[in-house]
């Protein structure tokens, strides 16, 4: 069975992005591991939702086609922690396109679920979502991506595709999951808190609210 995108990504940036990402947030490597390792599916599974629909699955296809194809982990990590003006690494930005007005209840349920905090969460999810992009613009135009019979044609339909595949996986490990059903599904009354986080089951993921 091929390694979930996510799965692939984090051996990418184990080691010496790993380090970079720590030293960036003021803490020790083991806890940055588990926050990416926790971050990324949450990314994925995003994306995943949004590229669901045709027309959000051509729109993030465009991006990664405009600003995100030829860019490697190690130089878009760089330019993201340089602080370089691109927008290829302009990781507030791309949340705003990810998560939408649910990008601040993305960051404290991180936080809390990671021990990060709110404000830490944030600059981990700004410093993964251009690495992100440019490991799936990598992916879309450069191997085809989608296991063994099923190469994925570099369209907006095989990306959709991809990432559906990609956000099943995620709805189906857990902590990650649940976070990310609380994130792109409930209602936003303001008051949900960790155990209602954690609680909320990945069978979210595929309703229609």
């Amino acid at each position: 069975m091929t390694d979930s995108l996510t799965d692939q990504l984090l051996s990418q940036l184990d080691g010496a992005p790993l380090q970079q990402i720590a030293q960036q947030l003021g803490v020790g490597q083991a806890q940055a591991a588990g926050a990416v390792g926790t971050a990324l599916p949450l990314l994925m599974g995003a994306l995943g939702r949004n590229a669901s629909q045709p027309q959000g699955a051509e729109a993030l296809f465009g991006a990664l086609q405009k600003n995100h194809a030829g860019g490697d982990i190690g130089s878009v990590l760089g330019a993201v922690l340089g602080g370089a003006s691109s927008p290829q690494a302009d990781g507030a930005g791309i949340l705003g396109h990810v998560f939408g007005g649910r990008q601040q209840r993305a960051e404290a349920g991180l936080g809390q679920a990671t021990g990060l905090g709110g404000d830490r969460a944030g600059q981990l999810l700004k410093i993964l979502a251009p690495i992100v992009l440019a490991f799936l613009a990598k992916q879309t135009f450069q191997q085809g991506q989608g296991g063994d019979a099923s190469p994925a044609p570099a369209t907006p339909e095989g990306l959709g595709a991809i990432l559906g595949q990609e956000q099943r996986q995620v709805a189906r490990q857990g902590g990650a999951a649940d976070l990310l059903g609380a994130v792109l599904d409930q209602d936003g009354d303001g008051e949900l808190g960790l155990g209602d986080l954690l609680k909320i089951g990945g069978g979210l993921l595929g309703s229609k609210r």
